[in-house]
């Protein structure tokens, strides 16, 4: 177990030789070996390898893909539907690829979520939490310039309405207009933009997930109590203890993935995107993908004018600050409290939030007419009243319950509860 000095010993004399020039082996063995993390982690905490599992074939698959794919209007269409038809493996490759980055967005939204629910975000790993915000919003552009690339009715219709919201941005709204579209209307130079965009935009990413994992290991894995390491008995090595959960998590993510790349790859893709874009054929109902919808549904709440903000503006304001508000929840949440599990009425209230985020989602996929609106801003105004009101206030009059004495208490309490439970359970009178 690491103390804060290497405990790497180069067993061959090539492995000295290369320890002393570039001592890669020794960050490896630092980083993911020997590696302190506390000893009462759950699966909730496996999303993180999950991500960076994802991330790698996303990439992987989109190189591939971009080798095939032809950026042009009169083509692009076409040339996906080559390669779903004419590439080896072209079917699979593509399959998944569309179909892992809504499990990227599934993994990260539980990834966010168990942040929330056990106070991640809380000192000293503030500049963790910013960095994996920022993570969010790259994953989020990478996605909806992906989404545009077939060139389907979908892809055509939802970037005609996501580009024109900017136009309602003053001062700079008319120029990242006329940069994403690169013309008049939504065109070949508009595609060409998007596939350089998100082609780059995944090595970005890559950027800022190497910074989020040193941030990581500077301030050290928080845990379901969030409670301190106080001593050596709270902790274990990252090998065997994390690495088997986390191979675990990953297999378990995969065979549900691999399900819905096999036999059902096309569920949670749209019809309309199916038939080849048409700029005189407005589809029934423009959506995005299903993990924009909850931000969609934002957008769409704000039907009124407030003040010299009218609807539009205001619209686009709530969707981006329903992703801005994220970046402050270190400095909201007013709690000395990390976890949920010791604050009875924020864990009921964050269930509510999730429950309100889902319901955020479907609502997206519905239209703006009848009591769909009055919903969607009953539900808008929760999402930022949990970040906004209850965070602040109910830290300051919530009463916690009493925090184990170390990380190692709460496990051996919790084993304690465990071992009693399967005690009454064996003791209980049978039929």
């Amino acid at each position: 177990m690491s103390d804060g000095h290497s405990t790497y010993v180069p067993k061959t004399r090539v492995g000295r030789w290369f320890d002393a020039r570039l001592p890669l082996p020794r960050l490896v063995h630092d980083s993911f070996i020997v590696y302190p993390v506390p000893r009462n982690l759950n699966y909730a905490y496996t999303f993180g390898g999950i991500l960076t599992m994802m991330l790698v074939s996303q990439i992987v698959t989109g190189v591939v893909l971009a080798m095939h794919y032809a950026a042009d209007t009169t083509q692009a269409f076409n040339s996906v539907e080559k390669i779903m038809r004419d590439v080896n493996s072209g079917w699979l490759l593509r399959y998944l690829h569309s179909n892992g980055a809504s499990f990227f967005f599934i993994a990260v939204y539980t990834h966010i979520s168990r942040g929330l629910y056990y106070g991640s975000y809380k000192a000293p790993r503030e500049l963790l939490w910013v960095l994996g915000c920022t993570n969010l919003l790259l994953m989020m552009a990478t996605a909806f310039m992906g989404y545009v690339l077939p060139w389907g009715q979908m892809s055509f219709w939802g970037a005609t309405v996501i580009i024109n919201f900017f136009t309602a941005i003053p001062l700079v709204g008319d120029w990242i207009h006329q940069l994403l579209l690169g013309g008049f209307a939504v065109d070949n130079p508009t595609l060409n933009r998007f596939f350089a965009l998100h082609y780059l935009m995944p090595f970005m990413l890559v950027g800022v997930v190497a910074l989020h994992i040193w941030a990581l290991h500077v301030v050290g894995q928080n845990n379901p109590t969030g409670i301190d390491v106080k001593s050596e008995t709270d902790v274990v090595d990252f090998t065997p203890h994390a690495t088997v959960k986390d191979a675990f998590g990953a297999v378990i993510f995969l065979i549900v993935f691999t399900y819905f790349v096999f036999y059902m790859p096309n569920y949670l893709g749209h019809p309309d995107n199916y038939a080849p874009a048409d700029p005189l054929k407005t589809p029934a109902h423009i959506v995005p993908e299903w993990y924009f919808l909850p931000f969609y549904a934002i957008l769409r709440a704000i039907t009124f004018n407030v003040g010299p903000i009218d609807s539009k503006l205001g619209g686009v304001l709530a969707m981006f600050g329903a992703i801005a508000v994220l970046f402050f929840v270190p400095w909201l949440d007013t709690s000395k409290v990390r976890s949920a599990v010791y604050r009875p009425w924020y864990k009921r209230l964050f269930w509510l939030f999730v429950a309100n985020a889902i319901f955020l989602g479907w609502l997206g996929s519905k239209p703006a007419e009848g009591w769909f609106v009055p919903a969607m801003q009953i539900s808008t105004l929760y999402y930022f009243a949990f970040f906004l009101v209850v965070m602040p206030l109910l830290g300051l009059i919530e009463k916690p319950r009493r925090l184990p004495g170390s990380i190692t208490e709460a496990v051996l309490e919790k084993n304690k509860l465990d071992s009693d439970h399967d005690r009454e359970t064996w003791d209980s009178p049978r039929p």
